[in-house]
């Protein structure tokens, strides 16, 4: 059994950072693309920001410039650290990531993880 643990969510005033944290546990072998998502009320789960499993990143075009995504392979944990927040940054952060279970896989995914998402409102 594979979790993601996520933390750092929070009430902020726009203008405000937060980092949020994400934690993987359980037995696998490696990880490669971990990414963060959100979904704010009456609105579809979209990607915020991803980053594989060598470093390269991508950005949901309203974040550019003040979200930086970054991880830790040695920890297995990823980070989104927010800067400048918005209220329209208010929503529910939830983690992802792309788990391969053994070194004997020939996926790229054996098994698609979430965590179980954290709070972010930013108060104007």
């Amino acid at each position: 059994q594979v979790q993601l643990v996520e933390s750092g969510g929070g009430l902020v005033q726009a203008g405000g950072s937060l980092r949020l944290s994400c934690a993987a546990s359980g037995i696998f072998f490696s990880i490669n693309a971990m990414a963060w998502y959100r979904q704010a009320p009456g609105k579809q789960r979209e990607l915020v920001a991803a980053i594989t499993l060598g470093g390269s990143t991508n950005y949901e075009d309203s974040v550019k410039g003040r979200f930086t995504i970054s991880r830790d392979n040695a920890q297995n944990t990823v980070y989104l650290q927010m800067n400048s927040l918005k209220p329209e940054d208010t929503a529910v952060y939830y983690c992802h990531a792309d788990i391969v279970s053994s070194r004997w896989s020939a996926n790229y995914r054996d098994l698609e993880v979430w965590g179980q998402g954290t709070l972010v409102t930013v108060s104007s």
